[in-house]
């Protein structure tokens, strides 16, 4: 039985949602992020990355984390956020590139993600994880939503639909410079709040899709307040989750970037890669499509990845093997394992740093831009994994590769925060 609360959220003024309204942490680097606060200082940024402030200290320097939790004091004290009167829920709706994304805002319970009501299908990244967890901890506050999703149960779409409908009007507003628009509306009749938890009490699981790392130093961060006295009624033992259908969302596949090939040379590599998969170069891709389509025939019989390396893109594609598990039939899986680490010996895809990764919604011209640049020396770009395939793989217990999937949409930070403490 899923719990979904009601919280008292912090938020910004109406006419400052746009200021404040940023990018998620975890897509931008230190730089850029320096840029943005540079060029809005009003920035979300300024809490959720208050390393890009101050540059010459470890961003897990403990006066990293103390400078977010002065900046959020800040906007407190301002009046630039306020903290709504009274608990209720949220809906949160993007609308980009002719798609609709409509989801439910509200506080989840730590002990379904320790009971594995709240399912996962990634391991966080150790480092990560304790960023976040120590960020949660300092700010006493939940402010980059964890995005979920459920299989819908009693029309729970159509009713939260008809919310949008029978409200006033949003509470904030932001379009972004990608031209997508992002909208609040708030919650607060406590018939259509008790309709909703009842309708969630029904379902049996909720599935991360993303914000891995957030929900667990959420549920990091209860743990330690537990063990010093607290009780799990705390607020602390709660974060703040938007819920999707999960047929109601986008999935891209998630590129991996190499920054060396160890002793290899670009022709050994090919030759050690063409042992498990057929290469073929694939001809000019230059351009800013989100996705590489196969040329292959009959795709769905066969593993197909995209590698840019030396100014060429090719085309690697392997047999599927018949009776293989969902987890081993996976692209990402296949190419950990004959590839990352059967080529190039990184067991550990959540720490060696010789991998990175870039989300499949970005160009491929960012690949390339990447690889031509010299920053890394290939990339591989992943088809996407079907959203089915991913419930499938966490009710089985499964673990995928990190940085597997790609899920839109993306929302921002700053516009519904969850306080404790």
């Amino acid at each position: 039985m899923v719990k979904i609360y009601r919280f008292a959220g912090v938020r910004p003024e109406p006419s400052a949602a746009s200021e404040i309204a940023a990018v998620p942490y975890d897509v931008v680097t230190a730089d850029e992020a320096r840029a943005i606060i540079v060029r809005n200082p009003q920035s979300f940024l300024r809490v959720s990355r208050s390393d890009a402030e101050l540059p010459d200290l470890s961003p897990h320097d403990e006066r990293v984390y103390q400078r977010a939790r002065d900046n959020f004091l800040a906007l407190e004290h301002d009046g630039r956020i306020n903290k709504d009167p009274i608990p209720g829920m949220y809906i949160y709706r993007v609308q980009q590139d002719g798609d609709t994304f409509l989801g439910l805002c509200c506080c989840l319970d730590v002990e379904d993600y320790r009971n594995n009501i709240i399912r996962r299908h990634e391991l966080t990244r150790y480092d990560k994880e304790e960023d976040r967890t120590r960020h949660i901890e300092a700010t006493r506050t939940h402010n980059g939503p964890v995005v979920l999703l459920y299989r819908n149960h009693d029309d729970i779409f159509s009713f939260i639909e008809s919310q949008v409908a029978a409200a006033d009007g949003p509470v904030a507003e932001v379009r972004t410079g990608q031209g997508a628009l992002h909208q609040v509306f708030r919650i607060t009749d406590d018939k259509v709040l008790t309709r909703l938890e009842r309708q969630f009490s029904a379902l049996p699981f909720l599935y991360i899709a993303d914000g891995h790392h957030r929900a667990k130093a959420a549920v990091n961060v209860a743990d330690r307040i537990l063990a010093a006295g607290g009780t799990p009624d705390d607020e602390a033992c709660r974060f703040m989750g938007v819920i999707f259908a999960h047929d109601r969302v986008k999935i891209h596949g998630y590129s991996r970037l190499l920054l060396d090939l160890g002793p290899l040379t670009h022709e050994s590599f090919v030759m050690e890669l063409k042992k498990y998969f057929e290469i073929r170069p694939y001809g000019a891709v230059k351009g800013s499509g989100y996705n590489i389509p196969p040329k292959i025939k009959r795709p769905e019989h066969y593993h197909v990845m995209h590698m840019y390396l030396a100014g060429q893109w090719y085309e690697c594609t392997r047999s599927l093997e018949k009776g293989a598990a969902p987890l081993d039939l996976l692209d990402v899986a296949v190419l950990q394992k004959y590839v990352l680490e059967g080529i190039l010996g990184i067991t550990d895809p959540r720490g060696d740093a010789r991998l990175q990764y870039l989300g499949g919604a970005r160009p491929v011209a960012d690949l390339e831009r990447l690889v031509d640049k010299g920053e890394c020396v290939l990339a591989f770009a992943m088809q996407p994994v079907r959203v089915g395939t991913v419930l499938s793989i966490a009710d089985a217990g499964g673990v995928m590769p990190p940085k597997s999937t790609w899920f839109e949409p993306k929302l921002l930070s700053g516009l519904v925060i969850h306080t404790f403490g």
